[in-house]
């Protein structure tokens, strides 16, 4: 299965804009699995962040996950602060705890304007946003969390297969 749409501007990434080696995550922030997945991609990112393009799509299992989709929105209400990345990395490190006013609490962790993100919290535009992420992975062929493509192609490997994968090909 191949990416749908194309890595493009509406994507939040990390690393070198343009790297030759363009990985996306679609993420869940209440999955167990991303939740272990995060300290081996942060790891991937402090070794080769020079070198690679991370992007991270909202994926939120809110079947499972009462609180995934909320989190996933309170990243994208972080985002308009400038602090995606923050609050991306905030909720995995703080994931056994998460809940809504949880989100909050984080938020003034990371300085952000609180009434400006409680408003911000309740943008139809970032719904939206969390939700054309998740019915990209859909139209992609993502049934799980996470789930990583690599420039374009589904990668059937867990994060440490990634970061071994990386490894050899890179240097």
């Amino acid at each position: 299965m191949s990416l749908k749409p194309s890595v493009n501007t509406n994507d939040h990434a990390q690393g070198n804009e343009n790297a030759d080696l363009v990985i996306v995550e679609y993420g869940d922030y209440q999955c167990p699995y991303c939740g272990a997945a995060y300290p081996v991609l942060k790891e991937l990112m402090k070794e080769f962040g020079g070198q690679v393009k991370f992007v991270f799509r909202n994926f939120p299992l809110s079947e499972m996950h009462q609180y995934a989709r909320p989190a996933a929105i309170a990243a994208e209400a972080a985002n308009l602060q400038g602090k995606f990345w923050e609050m991306h990395d905030a909720i995995f490190e703080n994931q056994g705890f998460l809940n809504e006013s949880f989100l909050i609490t984080l938020a003034e962790k990371l300085d952000l304007n609180i009434p400006q993100f409680e408003k911000d919290l309740q943008k139809v535009e970032l719904k939206e946003k969390v939700d054309s992420d998740f019915e990209s992975g859909v139209m992609s062929g993502v049934n799980g969390t996470p789930s990583f493509f690599i420039n374009g192609n589904k990668f059937n490997g867990g994060a440490e297969d990634l970061l071994e994968l990386v490894r050899e090909n890179v240097n």
